[in-house]
């Protein structure tokens, strides 16, 4: 059973929650909850049956598409207070690719069940309305993503990640491995590498095992 907490996250982030009658708002809650899910967890793949509507209390899930030979891009990433959507893509008929969705850290989420949230888009327009209106956005950030790989210079990619995550965290110290890098970017751990030895010897930054510290921010600014 959701606690009261629990409930005004609903009423917070979903903004079709009080055009739900009574009947429909118990059947929503009875339908959700709590999961939690360690760092590094598959939450959902191609070959699992559909998870439904998340909603992250805490941590951070990264939805990315995987190729046949095993190459990952990594579309977006949910934090808490947003919606994971593409979760429940089963109930999205015009959605016909398949997402893979990892825990980036350790996580706690409310998860919605896919069934409950077909019949609730059914019953309600409201509901209906959210749902595509999330997963529009989450496809323009895809796109965004895909127009980055496609047609935006590796270096410049490079410089865009590390000012957007150290922006995110407000200081100029990110701890991520290379590894870790390559898998956000749709590259190659030796190119993240290569890359950043030659921001290192151009001043940009300073690595570290395990961390990047951006010394030069204003510079690395100019090659985005």
């Amino acid at each position: 059973m959701l606690n009261k907490n629990e409930i005004l996250l609903f009423e917070k982030h979903l903004t079709f929650w009080n055009k739900l009658t009574d009947k429909q708002k118990d059947s929503f809650i009875n339908h959700t909850s709590v999961v939690r899910y360690q760092k590094d967890s598959s939450i959902h793949t191609a070959d699992l049956d559909c998870v439904g509507l998340m909603l992250p209390k805490s941590g951070t899930l990264r939805v990315y598409i995987l190729s046949e030979e095993g190459r990952e891009v990594t579309l977006y990433r949910i934090r808490s207070g947003s919606v994971c959507i593409l979760s429940a893509a089963c109930v999205l008929q015009s959605i016909t690719f398949d997402v893979s969705i990892d825990a980036v850290t350790d996580c706690e989420l409310l998860q919605v069940d896919s069934a409950a949230f077909l019949s609730l888009m059914q019953e309600n327009i409201y509901v209906e309305a959210f749902a595509y209106k999330k997963a529009t956005e989450r496809f323009s950030d895809a796109m965004w993503a895909m127009q980055q790989i496609l047609f935006m210079s590796f270096d410049k990619r490079l410089a865009l990640f590390l000012l957007d995550e150290t922006s995110k965290t407000g200081t100029l110290s990110l701890r991520m491995t290379h590894e870790e890098i390559a898998k956000y970017m749709g590259s190659a751990r030796e190119v993240v590498s290569r890359m950043l030895k030659y921001f290192s010897s151009e001043g940009l930054v300073r690595l570290s095992r395990g961390e990047i510290l951006i010394t030069d921010r204003k510079k690395l600014t100019t090659l985005v």
